[in-house]
C-alpha cells in the first residue's frame, strides 16, 4: 500500500495514494510475514529525539530503498535496528523482538550491515578482510563469489585496504557483510561518492542478493538507482516514514518528491 503521511500530525492515519504492490504479484516477496517488522521505533541521540515512530517491513528478497533528504533519520534508523543507538518501540525479526539486544547478537541473528564510513581494516589485505566477515564456513558465499562479483577485488587480494579506492573500498565492506551469509542486509548510502560506473557496479551487487533471496533494507540519495532496483520504497522526513509504496507511486508522487526529496 502505498501512503503518504504528514508528519506534523502523528496518528492520523493513513492516506491511500496507490495499491498495495504485493497484490500485484500474490507470490511476490511483499507478501506473506515480513522478515523484519519495526513498529513505532523512537531513537535518541543523548537528549536528542531523532526518530519518532517509525514503522516499516522487510521482506524476504525484496530490496526495499529508504529515502529521505540528509538528516532525515535514515541511518539513525539502520543504526537503531542493529542495536547501535539508544532506541524503544519493536523491531522483530522473524517475529521474534530483538530490539535491545547487543551488535553482536543481532549480526548473529542473520542481519549484516554496511555502514556509511565503509570501515575496512586499511593495514589488512583485501582478501584478509574478506576472511574476518565470515560467520561461519560452510554458508551460502565464497570469497570467490566475491571476486566473481567485484573482479578488481580478486586483481587487488593481496593489497592493504588501506591503499584500495573509495570505490574499491566500498565493494570490499559490501563482500564482507556478505560472507557473513545475511538473510536481511543493511546498506547505508553504498554509492555516496563513487564514480558512475562503480555506482552500476553496486547497483547489480545488490539486484544479485535480492536474486539469490537476501533481503536489502538500503538508505540512499541517487533516486534514479533507488527506484530502478526496489521493489518498495519509504520517504522519510523529519524523523518519521511519510511515504510508502511502489517506485512507480512516488514516481507519481510530485508533492512528495518535492516537499521531502527534492533540493
Amino acid at each position: 500500500m502505498s501512503t503518504d503521511r504528514n508528519p506534523s500530525s502523528v496518528g492520523a492515519g493513513l492516506a491511500s495514494t496507490g495499491p498495495d504492490p504485493a497484490s500485484k504479484d500474490p507470490g511476490s516477496a511483499g507478501s506473506g510475514s515480513p522478515l523484519l517488522a519495526v513498529s513505532d521505533l523512537h531513537a535518541f541521540y543523548g537528549k536528542s529525539h531523532v526518530l519518532h515512530g517509525v514503522n516499516l517491513q522487510v521482506h524476504a528478497g525484496e530490496i526495499v530503498s529508504l529515502l529521505g533528504r540528509n538528516g532525515a533519520g535514515r541511518s539513525t534508523t539502520v543504526k537503531a535496528l542493529m542495536g547501535l543507538t539508544t532506541a524503544r518501540g519493536s523491531v522483530r525479526w522473524h517475529g521474534r523482538e530483538i530490539l535491545g539486544l547487543p551488535t553482536h547478537e543481532v549480526a548473529r541473528l542473520g542481519i549484516g550491515y554496511v555502514p556509511e564510513s565503509r570501515d575496512v581494516f586499511p593495514t589488512l589485505t583485501v582478501e584478509q578482510n574478506l576472511q574476518l566477515g565470515f560467520k561461519q564456513r560452510h554458508g551460502r558465499w565464497t570469497i570467490d563469489d566475491i571476486y566473481d562479483m567485484f573482479e578488481v577485488l580478486r586483481e587487488r587480494r593481496r593489497l592493504a585496504a588501506g591503499r584500495l579506492s573509495g570505490g574499491e573500498q566500498q565493494m570490499l565492506s559490501l563482500g564482507r557483510s556478505l560472507l557473513g551469509d545475511p538473510q536481511l542486509l543493511l546498506v547505508d548510502e553504498p554509492t555516496e561518492g563513487l564514480a558512475p560506473r562503480i555506482v552500476e557496479q553496486v547497483a547489480q551487487f545488490l539486484s544479485t542478493l535480492a536474486a539469490r533471496d537476501v533481503a536489502v533494507l538500503l538508505v540512499e540519495q541517487k533516486l534514479a538507482i533507488a527506484l530502478r532496483i526496489s521493489r518498495r520504497v519509504y520517504v522519510m522526513g523529519h524523523g518519521q516514514i511519510v511515504f510508502e509504496g511502489a517506485p512507480d507511486d512516488l514516481g507519481r508522487a510530485g508533492r512528495v518528491r518535492r516537499e521531502w526529496l527534492e533540493v
